[in-house]
């Protein structure tokens, strides 16, 4: 769930004396979040939020030494909001649903999340802190350290793939704007040539839109865990789904 990262050394600018009261390094990547968000994280840049707070874009400089080390702030600020307070009660699978269910509510509160996870995925605290739970997990679950591996980094591509795979899904497109992208896309489908594309045509509404966000994202989740269930159970050989695939 995470790549290797090289980090540099270096010393940071005065903190200019005019820029009072300081900020917050979290408060720095809370609004770029929310910019991001709003105009897309490609659109971002020191001075745009700099403006955004009020100050000089040095007074940034002071917690961030260029915007890709603001951009890898904001993807530890983005991993710190995933639950991983695991009910150690609850079977394992319900474990692992519940922080698969949390990364996804968070990467829906922010548009700019799976852009942001894709492209800066680093060895930050919070996202080691997620991994090592949800190895966790899985290897008290009973599965070895290989299949533990592929499922907890397969966990994080599901939830992505889920947010980005939402029909309609369009970050940089207002709520009006996606609504008139569906409506053409569903057209475009219904218009195709019925013997040659029965399905599709058949299928125009649910493939171009989601009038039901909730069951997307239900059915998705259901669809993973029921697979990881189902390893379960293969890797004890046993054809039932029991609560772990047992020592070993």
């Amino acid at each position: 769930m995470y790549s290797c990262q090289v980090t540099t050394t270096g010393i940071r600018p005065e903190e200019p004396a005019g820029d009072k009261p300081r900020l917050s390094k979290r408060t720095v990547t809370e609004n770029a979040l929310k910019l991001a968000d709003a105009d897309g994280l490609d659109a971002l840049t020191i001075r745009k939020l700099a403006q955004h707070l009020g100050v000089t874009p040095m007074a940034l400089y002071w917690h961030f030494r260029s915007k890709e080390d603001l951009l890898e702030g904001m993807s530890e600020q983005v991993w710190g909001e995933i639950d991983v307070n695991a009910d150690p009660g609850a079977p394992w699978w319900a474990q692992l649903q519940g922080m698969l269910e949390s990364l996804i509510g968070v990467l829906r509160a922010h548009p700019a999340a799976p852009q942001l996870l894709l492209e800066h995925e680093k060895r930050n605290e919070a996202a080691l802190r997620a991994n090592e739970v949800a190895l966790d997990i899985l290897r008290t679950a009973g599965f070895d350290p290989q299949h533990a591996s592929m499922i907890a980094r397969s966990a994080l591509w599901t939830g992505i793939t889920l947010v980005m795979s939402e029909p309609g899904f369009h970050p940089d497109l207002s709520a009006e704007e996606r609504a008139e992208w569906q409506r053409r896309s569903q057209i475009q489908l219904s218009m195709l040539p019925v013997a040659k594309y029965p399905r599709l045509v058949e299928c125009a509404g649910p493939m171009s839109a989601c009038d039901d966000p909730d069951f997307h994202y239900q059915f998705g989740i259901r669809l993973f865990i029921d697979g990881v269930r189902a390893a379960a159970a293969r890797q004890q050989g046993q054809d039932g789904t029991p609560e772990g695939p047992g020592p070993g």
